[in-house]
């Protein structure tokens, strides 16, 4: 694994008034790279070829590095060129759903914001289990193999999928019949099936509050909150029940966007004092703790009961729909703060007192 040394000598040969922020060209770019604009940072985009009208056309990136494959990113080449523009990257989910944890802990030598260490905990569901018990948060059970299946389970895969081959079954009949299926759909394939994490579903709405762990300020900031638009399984509500059936015998949870949500105010101090509990317990796990953004995934019962799944340990997607409008970053930071621009406004700030070292690794 790269050591941390290692790139703080990289980060020291940097000239620091003229720093670049960057970023994979998927995901959050759009709100990674006009955050860092709207600071007065350069921008570089490491996109591919047919995702470059993209960035062009909103005018985000003050450089684009185009590549065949986003794991080109690990390529000597393109690090140096990275690191000649002073470049300090600001990974999202792209970056642990096309890069090994291998590439991003062994062979990317260029700073990255945040805790790289905890990327890995991301993707590796018993350590998101550990880390979220730690920090004494109500978990879904869990079941080993598809023969502990009793009562409506969700199965899912490991990583950033966008829900892509995630299904419900209630039985270990079920599951199998419906392993085949989504297979046959191409959905799954044989690798999947034995990555498959299998979960207790909750009944309930599934929300998902963002936050800032603030280094500089020593402070977790409450950012937004969004939903979910899944393809099949909100999309099924509009066939008549006669038919569901014979349509869509089994949907799946493929993310197609994003929805911004209010929640009713007497629920915002447990999810601010669960974003506190998380960071807390980051610290314990791994040194430094959670370095800017992370995003809790729950669903909420019909009695209020708050159950956590997932957690993201860098900026998710759902914090697009707060691009100048989140009304949580504007009860903090008043008008147009929303997640890609504090990312840039932290670096700016540990810039200022001398601190990047403290955010970076």
């Amino acid at each position: 694994m790269i050591d941390n040394k290692e790139i703080q000598e990289i980060l020291a040969k940097y000239d620091s008034d003229r720093l670049t922020i960057g970023t994979l060209g998927s995901h959050s770019a759009l709100n990674i790279l006009k955050g860092a604009q709207e600071e007065g940072f350069k921008t570089v985009c490491v996109c591919r070829k047919a995702d470059a009208i993209l960035y062009r056309r909103f005018g985000v990136a003050d450089e684009l590095v185009l590549v065949r494959d986003f794991a080109d990113i690990s390529s000597e080449s393109i690090q140096e060129k990275l690191r000649h523009l002073n470049t300090i990257l600001v990974p999202h989910g792209s970056f642990t759903a096309y890069l090994s944890m291998k590439q991003m802990a062994d062979l990317l030598r260029v700073p990255m914001f945040g805790n790289r260490e905890l990327l890995n905990w991301e993707t590796s569901r018993e350590k998101q289990r550990e880390w979220l018990s730690k920090a004494e948060l109500r978990l879904p059970r869990t079941f080993e193999k598809p023969e502990e299946i009793h009562g409506l389970t969700i199965a899912k895969l490991p990583g950033a999928k966008g829900g892509k081959g995630y299904f419900l079954s209630d039985s270990p009949e079920s599951f199998h019949r419906k392993v085949k299926e989504m297979v046959g759909r191409k959905l799954l394939n044989q690798v999947d099936i034995g990555r498959i994490h299998l979960q207790e579903y909750i009944l309930g709405v599934n929300v998902y509050p963002h936050y800032f762990s603030s280094i500089v300020n020593d402070d977790v900031e409450f950012f937004g909150v969004d939903r979910r638009y899944e393809s099949a399984v909100d999309a099924i509500g509009k066939i008549p029940a006669s038919e569901q059936l014979r349509a869509i015998t089994n949907p799946t949870y493929t993310i197609v966007g994003n929805i911004p949500i209010t929640l009713r105010e007497s629920l915002l101090p447990e999810l601010i004092r669960m974003g506190d509990s998380v960071v807390n317990a980051s610290k314990d796990i791994v040194s430094a703790g959670i370095i800017g953004p992370f995003c809790l995934e729950m669903v909420i019962t019909d009695n209020l009961e708050i159950y956590v799944f997932e957690i993201s340990a860098r900026i998710v997607a759902g914090t697009n729909v707060g691009i100048g409008t989140s009304p949580y970053a504007y009860l903090k930071h008043g008008n147009r703060m929303y997640m890609g621009r504090r990312i840039a406004v932290e670096i700016r700030e540990a810039r200022k007192r001398k601190q990047l070292p403290k955010i970076i690794t």
